[in-house]
Order: C-alpha cells, then sequence, then structure tokens
C-alpha cells in the first residue's frame, strides 16, 4: 500500500523472494479484503498521513488493525501506528498503539543509519532477535500493549512490536538480509 512515501520496490522484491506475489492497493475495500497488508514507509510522518487520509485508507487500516487481521508496518508506517510524532507536531497518527514517536536524544548522531541488533522476546511469534537495517531520526520508547523487540541507540528504543497479527517494524527488513527475510516468512504465515 502507498503512502507516497514508500521504498515498494525493495518491499515488493522481498516478497516476491519469499514466494508471495504482493499487490499494490490504494483503496479501502482492497486494503480490508487483503489476506495480509504492509504498510511501507520511507519520508516524513505528516506527509505519509495526508496521503492515507486524502485516500480513505487510514480508517480502514484501523479497522483492519483492530479485526486483528495480518498488518505489518515498516519504518514510517510503523511510527504511523503510533498517536503523535514529534517530527510533526499536531497531526495525529493512526492511535492503534498508544504513546508518542520523539526524536533521538540531543548529541546522538541521526538519522540512524545502518545495522543495530536487535533484542525480541522469546514469545513472540513473528519477531526475533538479530541485526537489521535502520534509517530513521525518530523513534519509540514505550509500546503499551504489545511485546515490544528494542534495540540501543542513544538508549533503549522500540525496534519493534507484535500484537495479536499485528507487526511495526521501525527498522527495514526489507533491507535486512537473512534475518530481516525470516522475519517477513513468518509474517506471512500469519492467518
Amino acid at each position: 500500500m502507498p503512502t507516497g512515501t514508500a521504498n515498494l520496490a525493495s518491499v515488493q522484491a522481498a516478497f516476491r523472494r519469499l514466494g508471495a506475489e504482493p499487490v499494490v492497493v490504494e483503496d479501502p475495500e482492497e486494503v480490508l479484503r487483503a489476506s495480509h497488508l504492509m504498510l511501507p514507509g520511507v519520508g516524513a510522518f505528516g506527509a505519509a498521513r495526508a496521503r492515507l487520509a486524502s485516500r480513505g485508507l487510514d480508517a480502514a487500516i484501523v479497522e483492519r488493525i483492530r479485526a486483528d487481521r495480518p498488518t505489518i508496518a515498516i519504518c514510517v508506517g510503523h511510527q504511523l501506528l503510533f498517536e503523535a510524532s514529534e517530527e510533526s507536531p499536531g497531526v495525529a497518527g493512526l492511535g492503534v498503539v498508544a504513546g508518542t514517536v520523539d526524536r533521538f536524544p540531543e548529541g546522538v548522531r541521526t538519522p540512524q543509519f545502518g545495522w543495530n541488533q536487535v533484542i525480541a522476546p522469546e514469545a513472540a511469534r513473528v519477531l526475533a532477535s538479530g541485526w537489521f537495517y535502520f534509517a530513521n531520526s525518530y523513534r519509540a520508547v514505550l509500546a503499551p500493549g504489545c511485546m515490544a523487540a528494542y534495540a540501543e541507540h542513544g538508549g533503549p528504543f522500540v525496534a519493534a512490536l507484535e500484537r495479536g497479527h499485528l507487526v511495526g517494524c521501525q527498522f527495514h527488513p526489507e533491507l535486512s538480509g537473512a534475518d530481516g527475510a525470516a522475519l517477513l516468512a513468518r509474517f506471512l504465515e500469519l492467518v
């Protein structure tokens, strides 16, 4: 699904390598009908949120998540799951996860570009510990009501979250080699 700021080509290629046939959807009914939905994103929180709202996709995504249908959100898509972001003051996120996405602390190299170790809870079905590729200047520090995987960059932050059939990844699994491919394969197994 396009947010207008997404890296669709690399995401589609990653799913094709796993034997899936991804389809770009831009209609709320298609969002609700899809067996699995991926909300990608590269860019700014406010612009991505506005693009979803302009097509009526925001309400469909929220409805889908509340119905516990398999949904994965990557990078800015992950950030959109939260209520708000310091990046775009006054712009509401999708609000399916409580909390705000904040900028990394002063003095921390941003954006965070590169590989970082992620530690996931053992009880997670999709998330797993490993090394993943990040490209972000903002991060959440808590994900209430979710199982959270953490990484360190200026302190611990939520690298990924899992709740039912919802998965959010601050990192880019499609660019994260074997660990990322394994995570996407586990996501595709959700029914």
